[in-house]
């Protein structure tokens, strides 16, 4: 007998059966929902419309120069920073979470200062800095560096917006690394090149490599905090969010949300890598 007919029950499927979370129906339900229209629906038409073009009308719309250019410039300047942003932002939670200096807190404080400023601010800000005229740009073009209106320019705003998310990601692991591995790694003979690379930097690879995923993602799609500082100019600083801008304006819907399925495919792809890294390590034993 089952233990529904003992308890003098009527015996139910599996399906109906009482769970363990009260309310996981209704909540999933919600979830599903609001996912959808957030998330999923916008997706959806994103990747339906441009095949109004047809195959050919698509292919012709990512091949365009144009498109392409903004694409390298896009996704080049924002890999280069999530690259630098992940040697900076590990620098940076190194020295919050290890050292105790004066204004330590207020330095903690700034780190968010990306997350709270408006990007057109940190775009008109940053752009004032590194112009011809002003108080760095005026130095580095003395000694032959321009960085405002080119392409590194788009690469120091996207630093500005993406260090955050490494910081933030990577400094919950260092606070939680266990000092007592280190010292028994020293108690060993280990050296500090050698207690970096096998104790400290395994430990913080995978929060790492997500740090550098995040700051990625946001740098491909920015838009208010480039827009000012790249120049714009087709074929040389011109980022492909500002071509989407282009084409809705034109009217050029399915153009559009053509550029927007290549960016789309060209994340995925990027965040479908990092992923696979990240399981390499956890196999190992790494992670």
């Amino acid at each position: 007998m089952t233990a529904a007919v003992l308890s003098g029950l009527p015996d139910r499927p599996p399906w109906l059966q009482p769970s363990v979370l009260p309310g996981f129906g209704l909540t999933l339900g919600f979830t599903l929902l609001w996912l959808s229209l957030i998330f999923l629906l916008p997706l959806s038409a994103l990747m339906l419309r441009p095949w109004e073009l047809g195959l050919s009308g698509v292919w012709a719309a990512v091949a365009d120069p144009r498109v392409l250019s903004a694409l390298r410039v896009s996704f080049g300047a924002a890999a280069l920073a999530a690259l630098i942003n992940g040697a900076l932002g590990l620098l940076i939670a190194w020295a919050l979470v290890r050292y105790d200096f004066p204004g330590r807190r207020l330095a903690d404080a700034f780190v968010d200062l990306p997350f709270a400023l408006p990007t057109a601010v940190a775009g008109i800000a940053l752009t004032a800095i590194y112009a011809p005229n002003g108080p760095l740009g005026s130095w580095l073009t003395e000694a032959g560096i321009k960085v405002a209106y080119t392409p590194l320019g788009i690469v120091v705003a996207l630093i500005f917006v993406g260090l955050p998310f490494v910081v933030r990601t990577v400094q919950p692991v260092l606070e939680d690394l266990d000092r007592e591995v280190e010292e028994a790694a020293r108690t060993l003979g280990a050296t500090s090149p050698q207690m970096t690379l096998r104790v400290i930097l395994p430990a913080l690879v995978p929060a790492l490599l997500t740090g550098c995923g995040l700051a990625f993602s946001r740098a491909v799609g920015e838009y208010g905090s480039v827009i000012f500082i790249a120049g714009n100019m087709p074929m040389k600083s011109e980022i492909a969010p500002l071509l989407i801008v282009i084409k809705l304006e034109q009217f050029d819907y399915a153009g559009a949300a053509a550029v927007g399925l290549a960016m789309l495919a060209l994340s995925f792809g990027t965040l479908l890598v990092l992923n696979l890294i990240q399981g390499v390590f956890a196999r190992r034993g790494l992670a």
